[in-house]
Order: structure tokens, then sequence, then C-alpha cells
């Protein structure tokens, strides 16, 4: 049983006292499972982690079977809480290589020996490490899996071991931090499987924060709806969520489609990638896909499919064996994947939102926005290629760092370093932009996504969730690209904020004909936001249509009985 009292949590920002937790209190059963909903920077996540014994708090109580932590506990009680509680986090690929089962007894081993070092075969505990590990694979439904080595799992298979080795560590609490969000519709089906069964096998309390009704409604015995830090209501899920949604924006109205032909072609497409964190090698043979002018276009299919790697060669990021991936441009049709003059020009019309985007913390969105129209103003190539040429670089490395304009930071300060160059290069390389520049060319995009002009003087954390992600966008529309590439930068967004995000996107389309193509796991958003869906599979597109029967396709396929909830009649409008 968990009692929480009265939790109080606040964090200081330039001197000023921000609460993030105000006065929450909630009970969860042996037995139980607890959802919590809210909006994203509600503080869903803090009560987790205060739970875990990882984040302080300011006032108030909780107890795990009796035993109380207040705010000046010793840290004994932290350590029953490290030893009591377990907590699954999304993304969480931590793993031991080698046989799956090894990842287990290594935790078992944890408990005995106080470090996870793999016992010998030969050991005299070993047969019995060896039936316990099974017990808590067979748990999660991987007992078939048991001698398959961990990093040839897919990715869903390792969420699942992973909260086995949770498990092993014979939790009295089990905290679960969106688990599923960035999974396509079979991993999610797999996973929610799995916490139904501990629920059954195990009853201890569960807690799951996910900003999806669905999950809510098809895992949870109550729901907790959390607004600004404070509990706005608790109880039957049906009835929560519904209180949840009561605000959601109507949807726009999907813009006509445009009818003006390709303006990307992929013709032959054959590579062979091996994916390094689910294990799997995906294989495109002759592929062949035609992006229409003032499309929006949705990727789907399951985890692993090769969405994402398709999506970053057709960006012009990964490049194939074979093949040819033509941009129309300025009447003519260039191939991305060889170097040219040309490239540079064509990259400056695109504009490329990666999965985990974030805005920079410090740096008002003005500040953001000029440095992106310093890289991708209309006389941006001009003045650099007149620079480089001063500077010594060539048009082939000038190329190359345009095209880090759009990669990962990691990726990034990996190749300047081995150019011997670092991020400065880009204030030498590119010409300055006034504050006028930033407002002229941040209006009618402001208007388009409903930000006010306001926004721009404030950084990250003075604006709210929803208005960053709009920024993020305005931050990718601003240079006016002709076409959008976003890989499901909007998985972990709360149903309130994926509305105005959607009907922003819809808005951008109509107002300036801008191409979009998008990879997404959300159903909901790609039946609400696409003109058309194709459906990916093993590195093959399988079906390619209505966004309403490709997504019901990938639903059948995935076995995703969770999403026979219909969400949308929880929503008035």
């Amino acid at each position: 049983m968990l009692e929480v009292c009265n939790i109080v949590k606040e964090y200081e920002f330039n001197n000023e006292k921000n609460r993030i937790l105000d006065n929450v209190s909630f009970n969860v059963a042996d037995g139980e499972i607890l959802g919590i909903t809210g909006k994203s920077g509600s503080g869903k996540t803090t009560i987790l982690k205060i739970l875990r014994g990882i984040e302080g708090f300011d006032s108030g109580y909780f107890e795990l079977d009796g035993e109380r932590i207040e705010p000046d506990s010793e840290k004994d009680k932290l350590k029953f809480l490290a030893h009591t509680s377990a907590i699954h986090l999304q993304r969480n690929f931590g793993l031991w290589n080698g046989p799956a089962i090894e990842n287990i007894i290594r935790r078992l081993n944890f408990q005995i020996e106080g470090n996870e070092g793999l016992p010998e075969p030969d050991a005299f505990n070993y047969d019995e490490l060896y039936e316990e590990a099974m017990y808590y694979m067979r748990l999660v439904g991987l007992e078939h899996k048991a001698q398959h080595s961990s990093n040839l799992l897919s990715g869903g298979e390792k969420q699942r071991l992973i909260l086995a080795r949770q498990l092993a560590a014979k939790p009295r609490l089990l905290l679960l931090d969106e688990p599923v969000t960035m999974t396509g519709p079979g991993t999610k089906q797999e996973i929610l499987d799995v916490i139904r069964n501990i629920k059954k096998e195990l009853k201890i309390p569960i807690i799951i924060v996910s900003h999806l009704p669905e999950i809510h409604l098809y895992l949870a015995d109550r729901v907790v709806y959390l607004e600004k830090g404070k509990i706005v209501e608790t109880g039957e899920p049906e009835k929560v969520l519904k209180h949840f949604l009561k605000d959601i924006q109507k949807q726009v109205p999907l813009p006509d489609k445009t009818n003006d032909g390709a303006i990307i072609k992929v013709r032959g497409l054959s590579n062979r990638f091996v994916l390094l964190r689910v294990g799997e090698v995906l294989k495109f043979e002759d592929l062949e896909l035609d992006i229409n002018k003032g499309e929006i276009t949705a990727l789907i299919g399951q985890s692993g499919a090769g969405k994402t790697t398709l999506m970053k060669m057709i960006e012009g990021l990964r490049i194939p064996k074979e093949g040819e991936i033509s941009y129309l441009h300025d009447g003519n049709w260039l191939n991305i994947v060889d170097f040219t003059r040309q490239r540079l020009e064509l990259r400056r019309k695109m504009s490329i939102m990666h999965q985990e985007f974030t805005l920079s913390p410090h740096s008002t969105i003005r500040e953001q926005l000029a440095f992106k129209l310093r890289l991708k103003g209309e006389r941006s190539l001009d003045f650099a290629r007149q620079k480089a040429l001063e500077l010594g670089i060539s048009d082939e490395e000038l190329d190359t760092l345009y095209k880090l304009t759009e990669v990962a930071e990691e990726e990034k300060d990996k190749t300047l370093r081995e150019m011997n160059l670092t991020i400065e290069i880009y204030s030498r390389l590119f010409p300055l932009i006034t504050k006028e520049n930033v407002d002229e060319h941040a209006a009618e995009v402001f208007e388009a996504l409903d930000l006010p002009m306001s926004v721009l003087d404030k950084t990250p954390y003075q604006i709210s969730g929803g208005e960053h992600v709009r920024a993020y966008i305005a931050l990718a529309l601003v240079s006016r690209p002709e076409i959008l590439m976003l890989d499901e930068p909007f998985g972990d967004l709360d149903p309130v904020t994926l509305r105005d995000v959607t009907n922003s996107l819809k808005n951008i389309n109509k107002k300036f004909g801008t191409t979009i193509v998008f990879v997404s796991h959300h159903m909901d958003f790609v039946k609400e936001a696409a003109h058309r869906a194709i459906l990916v599979d093993n590195a093959k597109i399988i079906m390619d249509g209505k966004p309403e029967e490709v997504c019901g396709k990938l639903i059948e396929m995935s076995h995703a009985k969770y999403l026979e909830h219909d969400i949308s009649e929880l929503v008035d409008n």
C-alpha cells in the first residue's frame, strides 16, 4: 500500500520559486494500477522521481508498506526506497550483452553479492538463480528468447527484458514513466499486456504516468488528473479523462490537396542497415516512392520497420548504396545523393525536425530564430560562399557544414572535430540578422501558429508547453521552407497540446502550401493530420492510401487491442 499526503515540491529559477507540486495526495492499493495524466509540465514525472527517492521534496510525506518518508528523512529511508521500488523509463536500453536471461541472473546476483557479476555455471546456486530468472522471463513473455543475445532483441523485447530486470529486484512499488510512448502499436500492446500480467501475478501497487488516454483506459483502475502541480480530479478513468480533454480545441479541417504532382521521387533505393539500438537488420531493395507537392504525408509502421531510416535517406542525411532521391528544384530534378553546388540551395529549401526536439533553454526565441535565419535566409548562401572562398573552405566542405545544421549535436561535434573546425565557424560564414529581420519573418508564421509576438523575447522556461512546441515549429518554418520533414517530434505530447500542434500544421500547409512529411506512431495524429499514409514494414512499402484505411491495416497487423477504445467519445467537440 502506498499513501501520498500533501507533497509539495518547489524549484528555484532566476531567483524565483516555482511550485511544481502543490499539496499532492493520493493512495494506491496492493494490486491496483493508478494512472496519472495531465498536460506536459504538470508535474507527473516529478512525482515518480520523489517516490523513487531520486528527487527531494519540500513538505508532506508518503508511506510505503508503513514506512514513512519525509523531506528530512535519513539516508536509510532513501535506501529503503531504492530497495523496495523500481522505476521504468521510456527509451531505457541499458542491458548487458550475451544471452538475455543472463541480464536477470546478474540482477538476482546483485541481491546476494552486491554487484552484477555473472556467477559461473558450476556455482552452487547457479541452477537456482537460473530457475528464478526464468520465472521473470515468463512473467514478461520472453521465456522463448532466454538464450537469444540481448543486443539482437527487438526494441519491444528489450523494453520487456529491462522490465524483468526491475522486477527481479522484488520491488514493493512499480513506477512506470511513459513506458510505451515512442513505440509502434504492436510493441505497445506487448508491453501493456505484460503490465497487466505483472498486476495479476505480483499484486503490488503500480503507478503509470502517460499522456495517452487509451493507455489509461486499457490499464488503469483509477486515474489522477494533474494540472499545474495540483490534483484536479481522481476517479474512474473514463470520467477523469473526459474532464482532462474538455478544453481540447476543435479540429481545423484538413486543407484540400493541391494535386501539383511530385516534388520528391525515390527510385531504385537499395541498402542494408543494422539498427544498433534494436539489433535488427533492415534491407531496402529497389524501393520506389513519390512525395507530392503541397501534400501532408505520414510514414507509419511498427517499431524498427524502417520509417526513420527511410526518412533520413530522403532527407539526404544517410546515403543509400544504390538508387536516386530526386527533388524538384527550380524546374529540374536534382539528386540529393550526389554532391553538387545546387545541393546547398536544395537544403536551404528544406527544414527538418527530429525526435526529442528541444529549444536552447537559455536563449530567447528571437535569438534562436535569428540563428536559423542566418543559416537559411534568402541571402545566406551567397554570403557563405563568398566567406568560404576567403577562408579557404571548398564547396564540398561548405555542403558538409550546411548538412550538419540538421543532425544531432553528437554527430555535428564529431564531424567538426574531424574537419579541425569548431561551432564558431558558422558565425564567420553566415550573415548577421537584425531584430527587424526576425520580426518581419516571424510575423506571418506566428500568426499561422497562433503564437503571440511577445513570445519572441522570452526563453523556453517562460512559455507554456504548447507555446514551446509551436515555437519550435516556428523555428523550422521561419526561413519559409518548401518542405518540412518531421521524425516523430510530437510523440510525447499530451492530447490537448497535440491538437494545438495538429491544427497548426494544417494551417501552415494551407497558408504557405508547405509539403510536409512526418513519421509517427500516433494513429489519431496520423488520421487527423495527413492527406495520405504510407505503411512501411521490414523496409518495404506494403500499403499507400487514405490514412484511415492504412492506419486500420497497421492496427490489424499489430493486434492492438488497446486501440479499441475510441478516444473521440471522450471529446465533446
